[in-house]
């Protein structure tokens, strides 16, 4: 790629936003550059396989280069994706307008300052309609033949009747039928569509598989890639996976300049280069579009502040999750029998039932709201029966998943175990289950900021209560109508939530006073400067945004051709001409849990078996206090625990095995490597119905100070809701000096803190097992059952 390359518009991202406005722009003759950081992902690609999933997150850093980029922060979790097609790739094909009434006009926020959006429901209309029609949009059919039969949609049906609410089949991104106006039916050829396909596969109808939010292999769903950026790319735009933007600035003379790397998964293992060691390559334009998501723009534009002067304070703000709320109902009946809801039967979202608010003339109601039917994929037997391992692998894997479920399934009066099975396997999921997902008018007071390298925000849904609230006590009703039981995201017992819809950090206004950008998405003091993404959203859009992002990148790219490149300086005119790689493969060996045979981290060459896995805890500490729970500074780890013979493990009574890895923390001065570490699972805790989780890592802090942190887990008996706050809080202190096992009580303390693995690094743990030696499946089934027996002991009857 030559230096100085030049186009007339960068997109920055390839989802809705920035889809859009490479197919608009491309399409009126500009020379278009679309930078994903992601890879491109023709049907028949994505994960299915354990060893796949275990590779199907984004984290660079960890050579991962997958399609699920999962963050957490202090009050939530997220999960958005990277690839070529962005959101579209894992959303659930939602294609709902936000709703007249909710297009609010100064709208007082608890803090302070009020949520305005500075255009209206008819000024997107034109621009839904063109979305739509681009994007296939069609009801659920549920009225045809083949896919009549769908008892999730039919469920929620009768609940809203029931209960006297709005109910609807949502319209839907998903070709259903070969062809427009032909007879709906399941696993049919798609015939082409007015544009060449990206990729060089066959596509077919949806055939009921639940695997929207995991990649569509049957090519079902309209994507981005199957539409826009296929249109786009046959006006001539440029699409360049795996090139990942990490500046922005502006140029002199007008237009931008924009520094990015180029991501090579398949480059060989002993010449593999971190990514501050990649070169970065500057490429300008004399328009850039910032559609990176979210939290890929806000970054941008924050870290960048310096040299934009005069961007508006209001960046940052606005930021909420689109009042996103997952919860599940269980064991629905019927007069005594099983209803039969087959969550895993249909695409993941078929239909929602709206929730009235106050704006529309329904005092009272308070903040409204969506609940949509969700699904899964039959994921056990999906992923071990068409997992190309062998059977020994398939059995290992399998019983692990089971083992896990069968406890928790088994524990009484638990509300935890449909959840946990939703995370690692739906075998407690059972045909009379089913998620419920929420979303809709949240409060926007949250912020986003930089701390050093990393983004972080502050949100919580306290102040959105009162609306999280009232969802909940619908999806009970919900429950109650349909004979299940209710039960919450495991993680709302620390009031967290999980959203896939992320919005705010670079609101639209009025003016530079009230936002980052105008109602086309123009940055204030910045011409040729656009944000088409959710990170433009005032406030939530209420239904799913996917709709309403394309909608505005529409009316944007409108504005931009009506007014030509007034007051936008011209480059060289010069077309882009390297297309950069192509993406694929490159996933690298793995074992065990992945099942591909990799290594543990220490070769085992005497006959014995290692086992290693890796955590993650985040969490707060705070210096010069001996007891833990204080909040404080923020502070994290992340080990590799490797035990390198797990029959000698699995027969001492402390458990012990090796920790590697770092903690990090400003107080320490940083990221400071462990120099020596022990981990002790289900240590003896004095009592029969208590174990401890024991950690002890000695490392230096940034004054060269020597230091030993000496935490804890404290497993004992209890309610079996106690099961996961137990086995994923750790509390700690800071000693001072490298200070042996048994003589904390007379070592100095430091400070102290608490740790808590987060939902999105729990996941990661599941699929980071690995094993090495001539008995590793055995022994990873020997680990489970010491593993999962413990926790019975301490947590089942008796």
């Amino acid at each position: 790629m030559a230096a100085g390359e030049h186009a007339d518009v960068i997109v920055v991202g390839s989802g809705f936003g920035g889809a859009v406005a490479a197919y608009r722009l491309a399409a009126a003759g500009r020379s278009v550059v679309v930078l994903e950081r992601g890879r491109s992902y023709p049907p028949g690609t994505f994960a299915r396989s354990p060893s796949e999933m275990s590779r199907a997150f984004w984290d660079p850093g960890e050579n991962l280069y997958g399609m699920f980029d999962v963050w957490g922060f202090r009050g939530f979790d997220s999960v958005v994706a990277s690839g070529l097609g962005g959101g579209s790739l894992i959303y659930a094909n939602v294609l709902l307008r936000k709703d007249e009434a909710w297009f609010v006009r100064d709208e007082p926020l608890p803090g302070g300052g009020h949520e305005h959006w500075p255009l209206t429901r008819a000024d997107l209309d034109p621009h839904y309609d063109v979305v739509e029609r681009m994007l296939g949009a069609t009801p659920y059919p549920l009225d045809r033949p083949a896919y009549a039969g769908t008892e999730k949609t039919h469920a929620m049906q009768d609940a809203a009747a029931e209960l006297g609410l709005s109910w609807r089949l949502t319209p839907l991104a998903v070709s259903f039928a070969p062809a427009p106006g032909a007879e709906p039916g399941i696993g049919l050829p798609i015939e082409p569509g007015p544009y060449p396909s990206l990729h060089d596969a066959p596509r077919r109808t949806c055939r009921l598989c639940g695997e929207c939010n995991i990649g569509c292999n049957d090519g079902a769903k309209n994507t981005l890639d199957h539409t826009y950026l296929a249109a786009a790319a046959h006006h001539g735009a440029d699409l360049r996976v795996l090139h990942e933007v990490r500046a922005i600035r502006p140029r002199a003379g007008g237009g931008y300049e924009v520094d990015y790397l180029v991501h090579d998964p398949d480059e060989p293992e002993g010449e593999r280069r971190p990514r501050r060691a990649r070169p970065v390559i500057t490429m300008s334009c004399d328009r850039l579009v910032l559609a990176a998501g979210t939290y890929g723009t806000a970054f941008l534009l924050l870290r960048a502040r310096e040299a934009f002067p005069g961007l508006s304070d209001a960046l940052g703000t606005r930021f909420c999750g689109n009042g996103d709320l997952l919860t599940f109902l269980l064991r629905a009946t019927d007069r005594g029998r099983v209803r039969p809801l087959d969550a895993s039967k249909g695409p993941v979202i078929t239909s929602a039932i709206r929730l009235p608010d106050d704006l529309d003339g329904v005092p009272g109601s308070g903040r409204g709201a969506y609940i949509e039917d969700g699904g899964y994929p039959g994921f056990v037997d999906w992923m071990v029966e068409g997992a190309d391992t062998s059977a020994a692998i398939a059995r290992a894997v399998r019983f692990l998943y089971e083992r896990f479920l069968t406890f928790f399934d088994k524990a009484p009066d638990t509300n935890l175990s449909a959840e946990l099975s939703e995370l690692v396997g739906s075998g407690a999921l059972s045909v009379s289950s089913l998620p419920l997902l929420g979303m809709g008018r949240d409060v926007p007071d949250g912020t986003l900021r930089l701390n050093g390298e990393r983004l972080e925000t502050a949100w919580t849904t306290r102040t959105s209560e009162a609306y999280f609230e009232r969802v909940r006590k619908t999806m009970q009703r919900i429950a109650d109508v349909l004979g299940a039981e209710y039960a919450d995201n495991p993680t709302w017992f620390r009031k967290r939530v999980i959203t896939v819809h992320p919005v705010g950090g670079a609101p639209m206004g009025r003016h530079a006073g009230e936002g980052v950008c105008d109602s086309y998405g123009e940055v204030f003091g910045f011409p040729g400067l656009y944000i088409a993404d959710g990170s433009a959203m005032p406030g939530p859009v209420g239904p799913n945004p996917s709709l309403t992002i394309a909608a505005m990148s529409d009316r944007m790219c409108t504005r931009l051709l009506e007014t030509g490149d007034a007051g936008v300086p011209r480059g060289s005119g010069r077309a882009p001409t390297s297309a950069g790689p192509a993406g694929g493969g490159g996933d690298g060996a793995t074992c065990d849990l992945s099942g591909s045979g990799g290594s543990a981290g220490r070769a085992s060459l005497d006959g014995r078996t290692s086992l290693s896995f890796t955590e993650e805890m985040k969490g707060f500490y705070r210096e010069g206090v001996r007891n833990p729970g204080v909040p404080g500074d923020r502070f994290a780890f992340r080990l590799t625990i490797t035990v390198d013979d797990v029959d000698r493990f699995l027969s001492d009574q402390d458990h012990l095995a090796r920790a590697e890895g770092w903690i990090d923390a400003a107080a320490c001065g940083g990221r400071r490597l462990v120099e020596r570490g022990w981990f002790n699972l289900f240590a003896p805790g004095g009592a029969p119905d208590r174990r401890l989780m024991r950690y002890r890592l000695h490392f230096t802090d940034g004054m060269d100070r020597p230091r030993t942190l000496s935490g804890w887990k404290n497993v004992f008996h209890g309610p079996p809701t106690d099961i996961w706050p137990a086995t994923t809080t750790m509390y700690f202190r800071l000693l001072e000096g490298h200070v042996p096992d048994g003589h904390d009580d007379t070592a100095p303390v430091a400070g102290a803190g608490t740790l808590h693995i987060e939902l999105g690094d729990f996941i990661r743990q599941l699929t980071s097992f690995r094993t090495e030696g001539p008995d590793g499946m055995a022994a990873l089934d020997r680990f489970a059952r010491f593993f999962a027996g413990n926790l019975w002991d301490v947590y089942g009857p008796g």
